[in-house]
């Protein structure tokens, strides 16, 4: 583990190696306390350097067992090494074989980078910087060379031998109870993508054939007794693959693809170049077991990584300050395909609840950095929803600003012109530049700014000359080192809905590019004028949220109760409830209350009965703004206890006033077979009966209540019991330890399951729940060691139960500051994961303040050397 003080790395500073590797060879002899590794780096002097120059390889608590060049070992002299690095003084030759002989414990390796055990089987995770825990390597993204990859272990203890590319060897070791399987990937890639797995593992496969007719063999290994649980995974990954080849013209380029689940792993899962490992959780799913929200995800990280062959593993990112090129890249494409599989609408407003929820906060507060940053201590606290969802967002722009069309070309260039390269923001943004003629150079502050801007609306009508005006500024706040902010190139959708409800026409336009109902806003201010509007119309802007910006409009409550009713873009539909909920809310919490809540409430009920919106649509619509969603919105002086009194009071209200409307639609939605599907509509129809049943129990009637434990004792699926689990719990009714006695009766025995059993308890809003956290650390299905398992209780109350969290005593803060302690001397990623629930800690009141920022304090005053990950996070946050 680095536990030092060095400079932070900078993007200006980077420079080529002086050295190339054009081939790797990897011989791994496996045991699972003393792996030794054999690697044979094939390499050259680059043009321009000088013979003699010293070669330095990257390594991280690395035992050097010998090391030779071209097969003659080195005199001691001739090399200096240290668990963190490799040093040759003087290489001679032109070109050379160096042969570097490492040993590894995986079984200790407790951080989960490198190589490491999970239940009995071997596997890596090598990325970001994780190779360098297997042997010594120039361990960067730039780097690219083949590998061969040999592999020898017990046949008995681990039968399933798997490396990156196709197999090309296999069999047993003569006189000894070992077997072998060589492994060659014929595609150059850098060392972060590299994998092996060893275990006795069981598989499901399934034969696809390429759009060109290559025949592709697909497996997916899990652990014995798993199997059926790994199904919907191959479809989904069957649907990826020919959505691909559809959209963008991908075609896979291996003959096999092999996807492994492990239970203990930092992160989703990995892009590994034909050996994707996952996270179990993005890959078992059953209906007992499995939520529609698991089954959607497993969909889209699914996706999401076999997606990585053409964006990040065919071309991948010349340094790490580029990842979003291939992660918020990824991510873009990973959220059409979800769309064009289920409901667009609804995945867009998901996408958009998710940006909001993880990269507004992020971006507001100490931890916001440039979605291409300048400088890191450790890239691994880069891995943030500002590199992938916002990174999403950017090339979504791209595509609203270029067209469908445009966007396509562009993307066919990229693919043509930087295959097998390790590219850069430029080389993505010139592409689009070259194949469609336009210029993006002011599009490129994106990528440099941190901050997310705010846009401001004015609008006035004028009926004498029949023009209606909008006034469009944009301001992006000041965030940690950058204080000075330029104007971003950005599209603003919209709509001008008029009196009945129908977007009007008009005749023309001044005052900025109009390309048919997008406004590219390229200043900071800009004063648009639409001509032939005889009647005052209603904005509807940033329709399907065409820009990542907070929009603040002059738009009354009136107004945007209209458009909660009739606008005909679904995504702004929705954000107008969102919109009036959060101003009732703001209000409440404040001691006051609004003449308009009566009328927001009806249109609440609209919107449920509209039996022509799509059922995920109505129970979206029909949610309330999150404790946390309303504390970004206010961004300062905030105060947890009285939004959550807030909430919980509207709630109750809206439960009251519609019973018998909601009543009636439960009843409605009731299925009549009982048969479970994962499909899109049946999910949203659990989606709609769900949410209809939170509002029941919420208002106190002795029936609402009654039908919770009504619909816990017929669920035939984990999101219908889920959902009344959830009430049980979080509304304190009578029953709640009977369910959940029965929920971990049923499930003990299934650790994914379990986890969704320690979250609801985590994020209760009971002012016991901590010490029920704490309680829980203690159970016999909770470990430590599992970053499942910490997440599924710790995490959760810390970033998800705003309430407890933010105690006005200070208590969650000092645990969080104790977990992270705890955590770090063993699992650095985690650890710093965790501790991003201090990062909005500026927003609160001034005594929670306080208490936050003595809590981080105390971490860093801790005796115990922390880790690089940590340090680096408890830093930023007091920066």
């Amino acid at each position: 583990m680095r536990s030092d003080n060095a400079a932070p790395i900078l993007l200006k500073d980077y420079r080529q190696t002086p050295y190339i590797i054009d081939n790797v060879e990897l011989d791994f002899r496996l045991h699972p306390t003393s792996t030794t590794v054999r690697t044979k780096l094939h390499m050259r002097r680059r043009d321009g350097t000088a013979a003699g120059t010293p070669l330095e390889l990257d390594g991280d608590d690395l035992k050097l067992a010998s090391v030779a060049m071209d097969d003659i070992p080195l005199d001691d002299e001739a090399y200096e090494a240290t668990p963190e690095k490799l040093v040759i003084h003087s290489p001679e030759a032109e070109p050379f074989t160096l042969t570097i002989d490492t040993e590894i414990n995986p079984s200790t390796n407790t951080q989960l980078m490198g190589l490491y055990v999970s239940s009995g089987t071997f596997c890596t995770q090598c990325e970001a910087e994780g190779f360098r825990r297997i042997t010594y390597f120039y361990d960067r993204p730039d780097v690219l060379a083949t590998y061969t990859t040999r592999i020898t272990a017990s046949k008995k203890a681990y039968p399933v031998l798997l490396g990156n590319g196709n197999l090309v060897e296999s069999g047993d070791v003569p006189s000894t109870d070992q077997h072998y399987a060589v492994w060659h990937d014929p595609h150059p890639k850098p060392s972060y993508l590299f994998a092996l797995v060893a275990g006795n593992l069981a598989h499901i496969d399934a034969d696809y054939t390429t759009a060109s007719g290559k025949a592709v063999k697909l497996s997916i290994f899990v652990e014995h007794g798993n199997e059926t649980q790994a199904d919907w995974a191959m479809d989904s990954l069957i649907r990826s693959m020919r959505w691909d080849e559809k959209v963008f013209g991908r075609e896979y380029d291996l003959d096999v693809f092999n996807i492994v689940a492990i239970s203990d792993f930092n992160m989703g899962a990995m892009e590994n170049k034909g050996l994707n490992i996952f996270n179990d959780k993005y890959i078992l799913a059953d209906p007992d077991t499995a939520s529609d929200g698991d089954y959607a995800g497993i969909e889209t990280v699914v996706a999401h990584e076999y997606f990585h062959n053409w964006t990040g593993n065919r071309i991948t990112c010349r340094d790490w300050f580029q990842l979003c090129l291939k992660e918020g890249l990824t991510v873009f494409r990973d959220q059409e395909f979800s769309a064009d599989e289920r409901s667009r609408a609804v995945k867009r407003i998901a996408d958009v609840q998710r940006l909001k929820a993880a990269q507004f906060p992020e971006d507001s507060g100490p931890l916001a950095h440039p979605v291409r940053p300048e400088q890191y201590k450790e890239i691994n606290n880069f891995y943030t929803a500002t590199i992938y969802e916002k990174g999403a967002e950017l090339v979504r722009m791209i595509k609203i600003l270029l067209g469908e069309s445009g966007f396509r070309k562009g993307m066919d260039l990229y693919f043509k012109r930087h295959d097998g390269d390790a590219a850069t923001i430029e080389d993505f943004l010139k592409s689009f530049e070259d194949a469609t003629g336009k210029d993006l150079s002011g599009f490129s502050v994106w990528y440099a700014q941190a901050g997310t801007p705010t846009l401001t609306a004015q609008t006035s009508h004028d009926p004498s000359v029949q023009t209606f005006t909008i006034n469009l500024t944009q301001v992006t706040p000041p965030t940690p080192g950058q204080q000075d902010k330029k104007p971003v190139v950005m599209p603003v959708r919209f709509g001008l809905v008029g009196p009945k409800g129908k977007d009007m026409a008009f005749s023309k336009v001044e005052g900025a590019t109009v390309e048919g109902d997008v406004i590219i806003l390229d200043r900071a201010e800009q004063t648009v004028v639409f001509h032939g509007i005889s009647e005052k119309p209603v904005a509807s802007l940033l329709r399907g949220f065409s820009a990542p910006v907070n929009l603040r409009s002059d738009l009354t409550l009136e107004e945007q109760l209209f458009l909660m009713r009739h606008d005909i873009d679904s995504f702004n539909r929705w954000q107008s409830a969102q919109t009036v909920a959060t101003r009732l809310l703001v209000a409440r919490s404040q001691g006051e209350s609004l003449p308009q809540e009566d009328a927001f409430i009806d249109a609440m009920g609209v919107i449920a009965s509209d039996q022509t919106l799509d059922n995920a649509f109505r129970a979206l619509a029909l949610q309330l703004p999150s404790e946390a969603d309303l504390a970004r919105e206010i961004a300062e002086n905030v105060d947890p206890e009285a939004l959550a009194l807030a909430h919980e009071a509207l709630r109750t209200a809206i439960g009251q006033r519609l019973y018998g409307c909601f009543r009636e639609l439960y009843t409605a939605l009731t299925p009549e077979d009982a048969s479970f599907s994962p499909s899109a509509q049946a999910a949203g129809t659990r989606a709609l009966r769900n949410r209809l049943l939170g509002y029941l129990a919420a208002s106190g009637e002795a029936e609402g209540i009654h039908l919770v434990k009504a619909h816990f004792d017929a669920a035939n699926n984990m999101s219908d019991r889920l959902a009344a689990l959830t009430l049980f719990v979080h509304l304190d009714l009578p029953g709640k330890n009977e369910a959940l006695d029965a929920f971990e009766a049923r499930h003990k025995s299934n650790h994914l399951a379990m986890d969704k059993w320690f979250t609801v308890q985590a994020t209760s809003p009971a002012a016991s729940t901590l010490e029920r956290v704490k309680q829980l650390t203690e159970h016999a299905g909770f470990s430590w060691t599992n970053p499942n398992r910490v997440r599924s209780l710790v995490g959760a109350f810390c970033a998800g139960n705003q309430r407890r969290f933010n105690e006005s005593d200070g208590s969650g803060y000092d645990y969080l500051a104790e977990v992270t302690l705890k955590i770090d001397p063993k699992n650095p990623q985690l650890a710093a994961r965790i501790l991003n629930a201090f990062r909005s800690w500026r927003a609160l009141e001034p005594e929670r303040q306080m208490k936050a920022k003595a809590a981080l304090n105390s971490i860093l005053a801790s005796e115990q050397s922390l880790s690089t990950d940590t340090k680096d996070i408890a830093e930023r946050c007091l920066q």
